[in-house]
């Protein structure tokens, strides 16, 4: 799935807790294997505008929204490749086109000093970030992901995130993840991706444990955060 460029799917989030954790992990068990990439320590570089366009519009739910992001899988030197993403969200189906590209060149492309790539995702990232103007780095955010797939049907994806960090400074991706915590002690992000509805298994469990479905979103959750955080003056890097 890492070296997967184009994605179309819905995504459904879910907050619980350990106790709910180990309940959905035991359904999982006949129908769920890990994903080839079982464990990965995902690092994230999320572009906006210096008012937080893309974000402020995102968190108003409109029928469209999209999303640009710098991503690696464990740490990343100036010269190792990463992901540029662009992530839009319609009608509530997922489509995320991204190209791989070494650190250094994705933030020069980013600052104007480099072309994208003369392809079609380079051409789409090329027209978003003229459309928008002045998008910068403007949150990291780390988070450790456990991954899974399905046995029967392969498209059928389940990760769980925990250890969900941000910080607005050091935004590279070749430094450590400490960073202010998004969720609670004890509380794991689950995502569903799917290509139609839930397995009927799923919903069994999630009705069981009392689970139901979120709109959560890590880059909103942050920013939220910083507004809070900048209106009391404080910080409160772990």
């Amino acid at each position: 799935m890492k070296n997967q460029m184009t994605f179309q799917r819905y995504e459904f989030k879910y907050l619980m807790d350990y106790r709910q954790l180990k309940a959905v992990l035991t359904a999982m068990d006949p129908h769920m294997v890990p994903d080839e990439y079982s464990h990965s320590s995902i690092r994230n570089l999320y572009l906006d505008t210096p008012n937080y366009r893309l974000i402020r519009r995102s968190l108003e739910k409109p029928i469209y929204k999209e999303k640009l992001r710098v991503r690696s899988y464990g740490q990343a030197g100036e010269h190792d490749p990463v992901f540029m993403e662009l992530k839009k969200k319609y009608l509530s189906v997922v489509y995320k086109r991204r190209i791989s590209i070494p650190q250094d060149q994705a933030m020069a492309c980013i600052d104007g000093r480099r072309p994208w790539q003369n392809s079609q995702i380079g051409r789409e990232l090329s027209y978003t970030m003229d459309f928008y103007q002045a998008l910068r780095p403007a949150v990291f955010l780390s988070y450790e992901r456990d991954s899974f797939r399905g046995i029967e049907d392969e498209d059928l994806r389940i990760t769980f995130d925990s250890e969900i960090r941000y910080r607005q400074e050091e935004l590279t991706l070749d430094s450590d993840t400490w960073g202010i915590p998004i969720l609670p002690p004890g509380q794991v992000l689950m995502e569903l991706k799917v290509a139609g509805g839930l397995p009927l298994w799923m919903a069994h469990v999630l009705s069981e444990q009392g689970i139901f479905k979120t709109s959560f979103s890590k880059y909103g959750a942050a920013y939220q955060d910083i507004m809070l955080n900048r209106q009391r003056g404080e910080r409160k890097y772990a």
